[in-house]
Parts: structure tokens; sequence; C-alpha cells
């Protein structure tokens, strides 16, 4: 049984929104979103009863990596607005009691970034080792046999024909990898850190944050794994003495700075080092989640694996079912709205810091991005559809945006749906309320109750409150038994709550229950 947290940290109560911000809301008319259209609609965020903002980046960038390649880590990229309107934003959600962090990619800038222009200008540059750059072979070969992403295993090193060496890119030839071996570059990256921090941000999402250290040999990887992308293989230990250099930073701020990193390693024990002990990492994602089939043993493999794990490595989980990056859930799960809600309960009923990637809550899919439309280089289209506000076309947006809409925007738009009671939209929100009024809820410990395998079901509590979570995977009506007596507090079948509980679970409905 994972045993109750006695928390004090903001990170580990909340939940937290994450905004790709190109695609939430456009406030100039240029079909892109800005930061004054995040503004604009905090007020919704705080109705729909989330604590906390990831904003996705939106630094100087030419964005051939929409963002993620940086060319100024402290400037605003003309498209999202200026420093003024982040100003604006983080003031406006501090006085709304909203937190805000925000990315932070800390293992490579854009091939147009001032210190790479630099880097490359010369073999004797002062920059030039803030870079990772190798000769090539005895027969011009690259230096090792390390696959870039976005490249179907494609070499992570471009030769640079000014200077004739190559410089290693675990992404885009246009996003060479910071050597974080260097000091002067640690000291750079970490201004910038301070720069966001004295402008209010609570926090950072770190981007592939284990990417930052590399083995010094850099050494091939086997035969086996050469077509993988590096970035999913990296993992050297070296980093965990940038991390905890980090951590240092953000704990001089006196009022609870955090970081949660993007370890993308796909293995929990692997993850749960880059929390340290307790010196590293405030959070860092649990990616095996996101990867997972709607079905009941996978998900309890999944959670009894996660808290094992984490408990040994006195680490406080994270669970996240879609973002950026990847299908959206009711895409993923299949199964429609149903499945959309219980994915929602499945979310917010575990033990540890849910993730909801903005949309989730309106239950949007995955847009059908016909061929010409695609932009992306990772393929990541589809799942990054803008947000409809409004019920008539263009949706809130003063003209069409740069990517098209996910199915039925009219339909499963805000306006559309925060006049239905019985929406996703109001569905999501009394999830929220409800989670945040139950320290069970946000702190408690969790137990798995007995089911047969179609269904999922735990208890959370704390000395004073207590609630049971039930998840039912199966196509037809199950039944539990329970010691005591419940009534259902929330459910993804409206007429269901405030009644009592007797026992019966509804084909893919998700409950929870508190004692009467």
């Amino acid at each position: 049984m994972a045993e109750a947290v006695s928390s004090v940290a903001w990170w580990e109560e909340a939940v937290f929104y994450q905004i790709y911000p190109r695609s939430f809301s456009d406030s100039s008319g240029s079909g892109v979103g800005d930061l004054r259209g995040i503004t604009a609609h905090l007020d919704d965020l705080v109705w729909l009863g989330v604590d906390a903002l990831w904003i996705s980046p939106f630094f100087k960038s030419p964005m051939r990596d929409f963002g993620y390649d940086v060319s100024d880590y402290c400037e605003v990229d003309p498209l999202f607005g200026t420093l003024a309107d982040f100003d604006r934003l983080i003031e406006n959600a501090h006085a709304l009691g909203l937190r805000v962090i925000i990315d932070w990619v800390p293992a490579h800038t854009s091939s147009d970034h001032a210190w790479f222009l630099d880097a490359r200008s010369s073999r004797d540059s002062a920059r030039r080792d803030w870079y990772v750059w190798r000769d090539p072979g005895p027969n011009g070969e690259v230096p090792n046999n390390w696959a870039s992403a976005f490249s179907d295993g494609g070499p992570a090193w471009t030769l640079d024909q000014h200077t004739g060496q190559f410089y290693l890119h675990s992404f885009l030839s246009e996003q060479p990898d910071l050597n974080w071996a260097n000091p002067d570059l640690r000291a750079a990256m970490h201004d910038t850190l301070r720069f966001w921090l004295d402008r209010g941000v609570d926090g950072f999402r770190a981007d592939v944050v284990h990417n930052i250290g590399k083995d010094a040999a850099l050494a091939s990887v086997p035969a086996k794994l050469e077509k993988i992308p590096h970035c999913a293989l990296n993992d050297a230990d070296v980093t965990h003495d940038f991390l905890r250099d980090i951590r240092e930073l953000l704990g001089s701020y006196a009022d609870q700075r955090m970081m949660v990193g993007e370890v993308f390693l796909l293995d929990v024990e692997r993850m749960a080092t880059y929390h340290g002990r307790g010196d590293e990492l405030h959070l860092a994602f649990n990616f095996p989640a996101i990867f997972l089939p709607w079905d009941a043993a996978a998900w309890r493999n999944c959670i009894d694996t996660t808290y094992g794990v984490l408990e040994r490595h006195r680490a406080w989980p994270t669970w996240v079912v879609s973002n950026h990056d990847f299908s959206r859930q009711r895409t993923r799960f299949g199964g429609g709205e149903d499945r959309a809600r219980a994915a929602a309960v499945l979310l917010l009923g575990l033990r540890g810091t849910p993730f909801m990637y903005m949309g989730e809550e309106l239950g949007l899919e995955d847009a059908d991005v016909p061929e010409e439309a695609r932009v992306d280089p990772g393929g990541r289209d589809g799942c990054r559809a803008p947000i409809p506000w409004e019920v008539e076309s263009p949706h809130g947006w003063q003209k069409e945006p740069w990517l098209p809409f996910s199915p039925k925007p009219a339909e499963r738009s805000w306006q559309a749906q925060r006049s239905d009671p019985d929406s996703v939209l109001h569905f999501y929100r009394r999830l929220l309320v409800h989670r945040r009024q139950s320290p069970a809820l946000w702190s408690g410990s969790f137990e798995w109750l007995p089911t047969d395998e179609h269904l999922l079901a735990w208890r959370r509590g704390t000395d004073s409150d207590e609630r049971v979570v039930i998840i039912s995977f199966a196509d037809e009506q199950r039944t539990i038994d329970l010691d005591g007596d419940y009534q259902v507090a929330v459910s993804t079948k409206l007429p269901d709550e405030g009644q009592v509980f007797r026992g019966e679970i509804s084909p893919t409905n998700a409950i929870v229950l508190q004692p009467v």
C-alpha cells in the first residue's frame, strides 16, 4: 500500500494544465495563439479548477521544431508577444491563485542561436566548447553510430564545412546539442533560469533533461540499438551532478520554485534516479503510462510498478495520459466520450501529481491533418490542433488557425459545453473541484480494493478523509462489494451523482465515492 505523505509542496497537491501556446488562443489575428490569448482565458481555467499552468515554449525561435529550437532563451518570440505580455500573464495568473511553470530547453539550442553562430565561426572561438564537436574518422565517417530523432535512424552528427568538424545533434541538424561539461556553458544556462525566476515563474518543465550530460567517450551503442534516437538511450551519470546544481539554484529562491523533468527513458527504475536523494528533480514524468492501452491489467501493473519504485526512491509520482507529443487520450484509447470521461477519473484519482493537456476537458480527438497542412518534423500535428472556444466558425479565432481543428469543433467548443451541465467540460469541473476539496485525493494513501479483472478500484485516505475510486473497463455491468456505506460524489454518468452506491458499475463508468 502506498502510504499517505504529509506534503507541504504545492506541486504535489496541484493539478497542472499544459498550454501549447500556438494552439490555445489567438489575440492578434495571426492565426497563431499567443501570450495575451492565454491571459484572456485565465478566468476560464480558474473556473475549470486547475491549480497550475505549464506553458510550452514561447521563446525566440526559427520554429523548425516549433519553439523547442531556441535562438534566445531570454526573449519572447514576436509571434507570441512581448516580455511585457508575459509579465502581465504572470501577474494576472498569480492574482487568481494560479501557479505558472514554463518550458526550459537545456539540452540543445537552435543553430541560429548567437552562441552556436559564434561557436561554428572558428575552432578557436571562446564558445567552441559550448557544443559537442568531433573530428571525422579516417575515412570521413561520423564519430559514432548515434541516431537523431525525426530522421528515421539517421546520424546525430552533421559536418560543419567551415571548420571541418562534426557537431552533435540529438534532434534536427538545426538543434545542436549543448556541452554541459563546459562550466561557462553551465553558468550561462543557469543565468537563463534566473532570468525567468526573477520574473516570477514558479518553476520549469525541463525538456529531455536526461540528455544534458554525455558519456565523455561518446561510445557507439550496440548495433541492435543504433536506429533508436539516442535521446531515448542517453543516461550519463554526470547528468545527476548537473541536476544537483540546478536544484540548489532553485532552492536559493525562498518561495518553493520547482522543476519537472522530461526523462524519456521509458523505464520507471531509471527515471526514478533523476530525483536523486531529494536533491535533483522535484518531479519526473512517468512516460510508460502514456503508452498504455485501455486495459485494466496493464494499468494495474503500471500503477504497482510506479508506486513500488518511487517509494523506494522516496519520490512523488506524476501521471499523464496525453501531451503535445502524443495522441490525445480519446484517440488513443478509443471508446468515445464515456471512455474519455473514465480516463479523466483514472488520471485525477491516482496518488501523485496529474498533468492535463489542454483540450482534454473538451473531449477532443486528434485532428485529421491533410498531408499538405502538416508542418511538424515529428508528425505530431494531430494532437496540437487548436482549441475551439466558440460555436460559430472560426470558433473563437479571428481567422483560420495554423492547424485544422479536431472533429466537431462547434459541438465540442468551450462555449457549447459551458452551457451544457452534462458536457465533458462540466464533468471535468466537477471532478477537479471535488478533488481540491478532498485531502484524500490530493495527498492520501493508496490501497487496492478487491475486484474482478474488468475493474480497478482503490481507496484513498487520510486521518480525516476517505474516497474510493472505481473504474470499469468492461462492456457490461459489473458489481463490487465494499465495506461500509458510500455515496456517489462524482460519476461519468451525471444522474448517479448524489445517489447511494449499491455496488453496481455500468459499462465504461468511473466513479468517486465518499462515505456516508
